[in-house]
């Protein structure tokens, strides 16, 4: 079955952006070689440890890549099913279309911000954000449901993905005045996470994510998954720091150990030598033992002083450890924290989303009772008119034959009469539809008014609705930048302590 053309055309144009290639591809099949694949990972990582794996056969540097999603995806046994290195070999597209969806998912996890998507056209911005949306709800599914949501369309979603994307995506319209103590509340979290001044959480964001990738990374999903990995690889590298330390532990342990020898073999020395003196050995043999003596204390010297250094590394080495899993319990903590806010935060624009839309259908109803009201009203107004009109044609008609007939005959004197009647009969049904035609007047003039008072209304509440969406996204920000900072501080930490070690090495 072949791919779906646009989302092969939407990761395709996602692997030129990185710039990893002089020269643009033009089709999948082009990446067959893996090349490419390891120098976006060499680029996501701002290393050159693939570098190597380049001048080396396909087998290899399929092998590199492989080990490369198995790490850092999240369940290592489902990577290494989803990509398989026979297909690679053969270059099948659908196979490379998959690590190019591991490696997309895996570098907007890591480094690649909202606004770095607005080189995209919004179609190819669209597919990206569809793979990102997929890969993220179905991250325990992949091995199921990737090939087919490669090759046509998407599978249906789990029921609880389905109900998180439906969630997440839902019209957030606002009725601000039952939840805004919750953003108090977030606003002090975020403040507390690592930032000396708080700044006010609707002074930061000027409006929704400019792109549709932009959307979904600012959903709290794809934020606090992102927060996760962070701190699972902090955790990797205090792990890896501690078999470090364990090892320059041994290896002070057994310059201990031989210190301790080399103490043991000065003590028999010195008592041979005292018992040659004693015996009173040779001037010669004296002064060879004496020598000896000399050289061996000499080595002991230079023992104990590299045992005094690698004791005072160990003790920094101790206080990195020490600090570092401080910081590491922290982080752990302000995660707890944020998940937990999170949810808080998840439910409480659960909340407003089903009471706005209540509160939006009981006012669509209304507004529409209004506009019937105001229509039959207009209707009346003008049939009204219609009549005066007609009633006024009559009556100027009998005020012409009145005339006439008070000229005519004194016998027609009764008819003239009756004409009089039926002539102010006509004058009062006027008067009484002109009287109706004012009140209707009023009527459509306060249909109108409170159709207006209704608009109104309505927009106001969207714009506090908007406002509170500007602070969940700065809330998001502010733990975002919280967390990167604690990382930049422990890698500055790692390197002084990488540093000390090849000091102490050399």
């Amino acid at each position: 079955m072949p791919l779906h053309g646009a989302r092969a055309a939407a990761l395709l144009a996602w692997v030129n952006s990185t710039k990893v290639c002089p020269d643009p591809l033009d089709d999948l099949s082009q990446l067959q070689d893996c090349s490419v694949f390891i120098r976006i990972i060499n680029k996501i990582h701002r290393s050159e440890e693939g570098e190597s794996v380049l001048e080396q056969p396909l087998p290899e540097r399929i092998s590199f890549i492989r080990g490369f999603l198995q790490k850092h995806c999240k369940h290592k046994s489902a990577a290494e099913s989803l990509v398989s290195a026979q297909k690679l070999l053969e270059g099948e597209e659908l196979a490379l279309a998959k690590v190019a969806v591991l490696l997309l998912y895996h570098t907007s996890m890591s480094c690649k911000s909202p606004g770095d998507w607005n080189e995209f056209d919004y179609k190819t911005q669209v597919e990206l954000a569809l793979i990102l949306r997929f890969v993220l709800d179905n991250e325990e599914s992949l091995n199921e449901n990737l090939e087919t949501f490669l090759q046509r369309k998407a599978p249906p979603p789990s029921s609880s993905a389905s109900s998180s994307s439906s969630e997440e995506h839902s019209p957030l319209l606002s009725l601000p005045h039952r939840r805004e103590v919750r953003f108090l509340e977030l606003q002090g979290i975020a403040s507390s996470s690592g930032t000396n001044n708080p700044v006010p959480l609707c002074s930061v964001l000027s409006g929704p994510p400019s792109s549709p990738v932009g959307d979904v990374m600012q959903t709290p999903q794809f934020q606090l998954r992102r927060l996760k990995k962070q701190l699972a690889a902090e955790r990797e590298n205090r792990d890896e720091l501690e078999v470090e330390l364990a090892e320059n532990r041994k290896l002070i342990t057994e310059k201990d150990a031989q210190i301790s020898m080399m103490q043991q073999r000065i003590d028999r020395l010195a008592l041979l030598n005292e018992k040659q003196a004693a015996d009173q050995l040779e001037p010669k043999e004296m002064e060879e033992l004496r020598e000896k003596n000399e050289s061996l204390l000499l080595r002991l010297h230079e023992a104990l002083k590299q045992c005094q250094d690698l004791k005072t590394e160990k003790g920094q080495m101790d206080r990195k450890i020490n600090q570092l899993s401080e910081e590491n319990g922290e982080l752990s903590f302000k995660l707890r924290e944020i998940a937990s806010h999170m949810v808080q935060l998840q439910e409480a624009l659960n909340e407003l989303s089903e009471e706005h839309n209540v509160a939006l259908a009981q006012s669509q109803e209304k507004q529409g009772q209004l506009e019937g009201e105001l229509r039959a009203a207009l209707q009346d107004k003008k049939c009204s008119e219609e009549k005066i009109e007609i009633l006024q044609g009559k009556i100027s008609l009998l005020e012409d034959q009145l005339a006439k007939l008070r000229d005519s005959s004194a016998q027609e004197k009764g008819e003239v009469m009756g004409d009089i009647l039926k002539l102010e009969e006509l004058k009062q049904e006027v008067s009484s539809l002109a009287a109706k035609g004012a009140e209707l007047q009023a009527t459509v003039l306060r249909l109108e008014e409170e159709k207006q008072q209704r608009e109104a209304a309505l927009q106001s509440e969207r714009g506090r609705f908007e406002e509170e969406k500007q602070q969940l996204g700065n809330l998001v920000a502010n733990l975002q930048n919280s967390l990167s900072e604690s990382h930049r501080a422990r890698e500055r930490l790692e390197q002084d302590l990488r540093a000390r070690e090849v000091e102490a090495a050399a």
